[in-house]
């Protein structure tokens, strides 16, 4: 007998009716998988600390046919973290995917940057992700639903970096572990936990990399040759991966970083 997956092996991406929590939905890659995801019918609960460009999203996911509120909160808090999930349950009855987009970077070598500076990193990118893996997977675990989340790590979780990242890949470090561990402790609730990890990609934070100043040319250089595809990514490019990782499709992958990368952690 052949089975659905093998005779329909699309539907394995099926997210159609699913409701999605999207922190940090006005950033780059936040903004490209809620669209993505309304545009194959997921209704998306759209979270972020800018309500002008999150207003924006809003009406993207609108304009291809998606389903969406939005609540102009960050993950500062777990009562932010709550009040994020409860609007998702006030308006679709429920919550079936996180994606933890939200976060920050403020370079500075490790002599130089302020302890306020690197704080303000940690708890942006891991504090905040764990503050919403408690809220949405207390919810999960009570109400026996087998959720999927996605916290945004990057190859810099796994690389160091010579340019004064020293906060930022500390934090993504500690999103790698946060990842396996909820995974390995959730797993028995049915509930997967992996990280999506880009290098470089056109974004608020670096944008800056694309300009023709003399800095902006030079960092683009310097890490262009560092991937082997020869180019810097689009937040698209991670499109697919996030369906991936918030379909049925992934339903036998959890804790993995999954790089999205062109190549760079193979060099």
């Amino acid at each position: 007998m052949i089975s659905e997956p093998l005779r329909n092996p699309l539907s394995l991406f099926d997210v159609k009716g699913k409701v999605a929590l999207v922190t940090g939905a006005s950033g780059s890659l936040g903004r490209a998988i809620s669209i993505a995801l309304g545009a194959q019918g997921a209704k998306l609960v759209l979270a972020s600390g800018s309500q002008s460009e999150l207003d924006a999203v809003l009406a993207e996911v609108k304009e291809v046919g998606g389903e969406a509120i939005a609540i102009n909160r960050r993950p500062d808090t777990l009562e932010d973290a709550e009040a994020m999930l409860k609007a998702g349950l006030d308006a679709f009855g429920r919550v079936d995917q996180l994606v933890v987009a939200s976060g920050t970077n403020k370079a500075g070598f490790i002599q130089d940057q302020s302890l306020d500076d690197w704080q303000s990193v940690m708890d942006a990118n891991v504090r905040g992700a764990l503050l919403m893996a408690k809220a949405v997977g207390t919810y999960w675990i009570k109400e026996a639903i087998k959720g999927k989340a996605v916290l945004i790590s990057s190859t810099r979780g796994r690389h160091g970096n010579f340019s004064g990242y020293t906060a930022y890949c500390a934090s993504k470090g500690a999103t790698d572990a946060l990842t396996r561990v909820l995974a390995t402790e959730w797993a028995k609730y049915g509930i997967t936990v992996n990280a999506l990890a880009p290098t470089t990609f056109r974004s608020k934070i670096t944008e800056w990399m694309w300009k023709d100043d003399d800095v902006g040319k030079a960092t683009r250089t310097r890490t262009l040759s560092r991937i082997p595809l020869g180019r810097l990514g689009e937040a698209e490019d991670m499109v697919g991966m996030a369906l991936y990782l918030l379909a049925p499709a992934s339903d036998f992958c959890t804790g993995q970083v999954m790089y999205v990368d062109g190549g760079f952690t193979a060099g």
